[in-house]
């Protein structure tokens, strides 16, 4: 599948990826400067883009986005191909292991940070990374249900189109 804007999306993701959130405010807004696209650009804890919505995501259905994904055959070799740096990030790759290369379109936080423990990169506060790729705009990963009124109940989610789209930018500087 050759898509111009899905090349565009994985490019950009690919190139942000490696910049501190600071930077890519920067960079988000010299491209719009640019391009001459009028967005709000609050800089919130829900990350440079919060308030936009993304347009485009409904153009691309999840099997034009599964086409893309590359295969692994161990979750060691994806995690080491998208290189992640932070919690969020790492727990979005393990996400994406899961719901893409395993098959389940819904999992539960424990098991991303089973995988991740055994790479040696347990995430102190998954749940926390999680909701962090919740509160991007576009969302990353929707939580679907919650078991239980803890705050430590069983939570259940999954990665969306957008989440997948960012981690197949993170590994298109690999060599799947």
């Amino acid at each position: 599948m050759d898509d111009p804007e899905i090349d565009a999306m994985l490019a950009i993701a690919t190139a942000l990826a490696e910049l501190e959130e600071d930077a890519q405010v920067r960079v988000l807004r010299w491209a719009a400067d640019r391009y001459g696209v009028t967005m709000p650009m609050g800089g919130s804890a829900a990350g440079p883009m919060a308030g936009n919505d993304y347009e485009g995501a409904d153009q691309v259905t999840p099997q034009e986005i599964m086409e893309e994904a590359p295969s692994y055959g161990h979750f060691a070799e994806l995690f080491a191909d998208a290189s992640p740096k932070t919690n969020e990030d790492k727990a979005l790759v393990a996400a994406y292991w899961v719901q893409v290369h395993e098959g389940q379109n819904q999992w539960q936080s424990r098991r991303l940070n089973t995988e991740l423990r055994h790479l040696g990169h347990a995430i102190p506060n998954i749940t926390s990374a999680l909701t962090s790729n919740i509160q991007n705009k576009p969302q990353r990963v929707i939580q679907l249900k919650k078991s239980g009124s803890a705050k430590q109940a069983n939570k259940t989610y999954m990665v969306t189109n957008e989440g997948i789209v960012y981690v197949q930018g993170m590994l298109s500087g690999g060599s799947a």
